[in-house]
């Protein structure tokens, strides 16, 4: 009876304790709730993302191979103009008081920008000069380079600089393409010669302008009239074996099928710049420029173009070097020309260079 009796008193106690419990307990309940749905709601966000991207990454491949002139536009980025709002017809607006602009037109319907830059001997009598003074100048005792597409910083050792915005590049008029770019270059070299006398003209190409390089100089040589001398800075093998080892192609490199989604679409384009092969038929001193840090092309592809043509029947009667540069120096892809032996390296080449042309 006692204890009857004192059953509703001990729950009579503990009922509100027993409340209490019963909502924390339910507010644990449903906050847990809360935070799944929301974890829930983040994780199926998240979820639409990977989907998304995973769907544009298998993507991409298909359009590239459906699309080869993508694939031409991401080889030759003449779409991407840095640095942006400059006056190319207005070097001196740049600094540049000792050189001048040109156009010229390699074929009906293509016209091309190019700079002239005097060695640093003219530079005094070169302000305020027009064209035809610059184009006189080219006769002077001075060699001539025509650099392809890079950093022009030799005009002070003695040189006249010539370079020039291939078509579509710049404000250079017309489309890109290998076939195009070659015969801008052929164009050029035959308007220097045709003023320079027999002062010596070099051709240096830097990066994608290796490949224009090596196909003007082969077929300067089969028409024997050969350059000077050749210098390739941070060149390639050919364009594929480039395309494989570019920073670009990483997220992509062990697609299956690699090679005919990104790789056959450029040689479907008409674009090989096969340097590795030129180099068989080119009959003139060869100097080969590369940085052992470049990310954007291999060092070991310059090596390997270097001994495909250390190796070359064609190059028996001329030099052929190789210079490296450590990572150390952190010259990367274009930074070559500010080494500070870069004018010992180039006097003493050319300097070889023009006694193996005369004998």
């Amino acid at each position: 009876q006692q204890l009857n009796v004192s059953c509703p008193l001990v729950i009579s106690l503990c009922l509100p304790q027993i409340h209490s419990s019963y909502e924390n307990r339910c507010s644990v309940f449903l906050y847990f709730i809360f935070l799944f749905s929301r974890r829930h709601g983040l994780w199926f966000r998240l979820r639409k993302v990977i989907l998304w991207l995973l769907g544009v990454y298998i993507a991409i491949p298909f359009l590239v191979k459906l699309c080869p002139a993508i694939q031409a536009k991401l080889v030759f980025l003449n779409f991407v103009r840095v640095p942006y709002f400059i006056d190319l017809k207005r070097p001196q607006d740049q600094g540049l008081n000792h050189t001048c602009n040109y156009y010229l037109q390699p074929e009906e319907d293509v016209t091309i920008g190019v700079w002239h830059t005097v060695p640093a001997a003219l530079w005094k009598n070169a302000r305020g000069k027009d064209q035809p003074w610059f184009e006189e100048a080219l006769g002077s005792t001075h060699p001539v380079i025509l650099y392809l597409h890079g950093n022009a910083g030799t005009s002070s050792l003695g040189y006249h600089v010539v370079t020039f915005d291939y078509r579509g590049w710049g404000d250079s008029i017309g489309s890109p393409s290998e076939r195009g770019m070659t015969y801008d270059a052929l164009h050029v070299f035959d308007w220097i010669k045709a003023r320079s006398g027999d002062n010596p003209v070099y051709i240096w190409g830097h990066s994608l302008g290796t490949g224009v390089a090596t196909n003007l100089v082969r077929r300067l040589c089969e028409r024997e009239t050969p350059p000077d001398a050749l210098i390739l800075e941070s060149p390639f093998t050919n364009i594929r074996e480039e395309a494989r080892s570019h920073p670009f192609s990483v997220i992509y490199r062990y697609f299956p099928g690699f090679d005919w989604f990104f790789l056959d679409p450029i040689t479907t384009s008409g674009i090989k710049f096969a340097n590795d092969e030129n180099v068989k038929y080119i009959s003139c001193s060869l100097l080969i420029l590369h940085a052992e840090d470049d990310p954007v092309v291999p060092f070991h592809l310059g090596k390997k173009l270097y001994n495909i043509a250390a190796t070359s029947r064609s190059f028996r009667d001329y030099k052929v070097q190789f210079v490296p540069f450590h990572t150390d120096l952190g010259y990367r892809h274009k930074y070559i020309y500010r080494s500070p032996e870069l004018p010992r390296i180039l006097r003493e080449f050319l300097g070889k260079s023009e006694h193996e042309h005369h004998h």
